[in-house]
């Protein structure tokens, strides 16, 4: 079975995803990962995030590995051509420059058919912007999941803080998650927006684990 989790970001997928992965025993692909690794590679490299062929040369030619560890549904580490970059891919740095990077339709052809090759092979929850409408339209689960940008901002904050990573500064970060709504809702390879058969689910005044037990009740019915 694959549940697939689409939404903006800073709307909780990353969490939820984990949580709903422990209760039902699936394993998480993390596929945003995938595109923050291409583009920690593209920065590391020189290579501009505005030059598409580039990218799309570096996506062909890079492998993205994950690795698990026993009774834990998310990848442990994140590899690009075996280098770790678990702790690189979730800078402020990669968070101002994955979007341009991921909507080069050469990098998502990529990096989708390796999504495709890892999910079928097993139960998986799976988070993103077009998981339900490109990566896996036939998923059983297809939920769309959001909130408001003022939330997503404090969360993120919150986040941030808690990790040592990234910016704390509420302004600049809620600027920014506006940015990347209105770039990966308007571009024009596979746009931020619900699948048609998605259940939309507004997290802004939910608990996690009211969002979790929401989620975890759909794919019970849907087995």
């Amino acid at each position: 079975m694959i549940i697939a989790i689409d939404g903006p970001s800073g709307a909780g997928k990353s969490s939820v995803t984990k949580l709903v992965a422990l209760e039902l025993g699936f394993s998480c692909l993390d596929t945003g990962a995938m595109y923050r690794a291409i583009t920690w590679k593209a920065l590391e490299d020189g290579v501009d995030v505005n030059d598409a062929e580039a990218l799309g040369e570096l996506a062909r030619s890079c492998t993205i590995d994950f690795e698990h560890e026993a009774g834990d549904p998310s990848p442990k580490r994140v590899l690009i051509d075996g280098i770790d970059v678990t702790g690189e891919i979730r800078t402020q740095r990669i968070d101002q420059n994955v979007s341009p990077v991921s909507a080069v339709p050469a990098v998502r052809e990529a990096l989708v058919a390796q999504q495709q090759r890892i999910g079928r092979a097993g139960n998986y929850i799976v988070e993103g912007r077009d998981i339900g409408t490109v990566v896996f339209p036939d998923a059983e689960v297809k939920v769309f999941l959001t909130a408001s940008a003022e939330e997503r901002a404090r969360r993120r904050v919150a986040q941030n803080a808690e990790r040592g990573v990234g910016s704390v500064d509420y302004e600049a970060v809620l600027a920014d998650i506006i940015r990347r709504d209105e770039y990966d809702s308007s571009r024009d390879v596979s746009p931020l927006k619900p699948a048609d058969d998605a259940v939309l689910l507004d997290s802004s005044p939910l608990t996690i684990e009211q969002v979790v037990q929401a989620i975890v009740d759909l794919a019970r019915e849907a087995r």
